[in-house]
Parts: C-alpha cells; sequence; structure tokens
C-alpha cells in the first residue's frame, strides 16, 4: 500500500476514533472561532486571526489582553483549524510560537489537552479566544465569524 493512502487510512480512523472518543464528530468545516462573551469583536479577518494566533497580536480593541488557546498540534480539530481557517499549517504555527519564546519576544498560547478544558478556558477567561466545535457552542461562549 502506497504510504498516502496508508497515511489518509490513518487520518480516516483517527476521526472516526475521535467522534466515538469525544460523542461529537469531527467534520472538515466543523470548526468555529469561540471567543469569551465579554470580548467585544464580533468578525475578524482571516489576516486579524492570523496576527493573533501566531501571538503578533495581543491585544483586542478595549485593551483587553487576547488570551490564546490551541488544542496539541496533533489533534484533529487543530489540524482543520489551521488548513481550513487560518489557511496555515500547523507546523508553521509551531515554528512562529517556538521562535517567539526561545528568542524571548513573545509567548506561545495556553495548550489545552481537551475540546472540554478549551471550552472551559474560553468561557472562564476574559479576553480568551480559540477554536471549538459547533457542538460545543452555548450560552456561555461567542462565535466569532470570519470576514
Amino acid at each position: 500500500m502506497p504510504a498516502r493512502r496508508k497515511f489518509w487510512c490513518f487520518v480516516s480512523a483517527l476521526l472516526i476514533g475521535l467522534a466515538g472518543v469525544t460523542g461529537h464528530a469531527v467534520e472538515p468545516q466543523a470548526v468555529v472561532v469561540a471567543v469569551n462573551p465579554k470580548v467585544v469583536i464580533e468578525t475578524l479577518s482571516r489576516n486579524e486571526l492570523r496576527a493573533i494566533f501566531a501571538m503578533r497580536r495581543r491585544v483586542w480593541p478595549d485593551g483587553t489582553p487576547i488570551r490564546v488557546f490551541v488544542l496539541p498540534d496533533d489533534h484533529p480539530l487543530h489540524l482543520i483549524f489551521c488548513k481550513k481557517i487560518l489557511r496555515v499549517y500547523p507546523y508553521q504555527l509551531r515554528r512562529l510560537w517556538d521562535r517567539n519564546v526561545f528568542s524571548g519576544t513573545g509567548p506561545a498560547p495556553v495548550e489545552v489537552a481537551t475540546l472540554h478544558e478549551m471550552h472551559d478556558r474560553i468561557s472562564e477567561v476574559v479576553g480568551a479566544i480559540g477554536y471549538l466545535s459547533p457542538a460545543w457552542i452555548d450560552d456561555r461562549i461567542k462565535t466569532v465569524g470570519i470576514r
């Protein structure tokens, strides 16, 4: 079996397994940008999102510090978010974060282990931004449109 086919079989099995473990299916377009309800932004451009998740933009327009939360690099929703929303590869973000940390010019985002933890952090931390599956959105989370 060619290596590419093995890779896609593995990814498919991982997504199917994730749906069984979390109870929430992960679909390619099923990712939304989520913020704490106190964030004053309603929409963000793709370039603004890239600046936020690259840790170059650090405050909201009202002066509130931005707190970025991400899932592990190998989490299927992180892969979808990077490729479909930010239109970058996860390794490109990781390089930016590592460069910021190792050069002392900035922080890396806070990594959370699960969607449940991501939901809790976004809902509790003022200025928080992250991404979730639409099934995780409730009245404690606000979604942001992408323009």
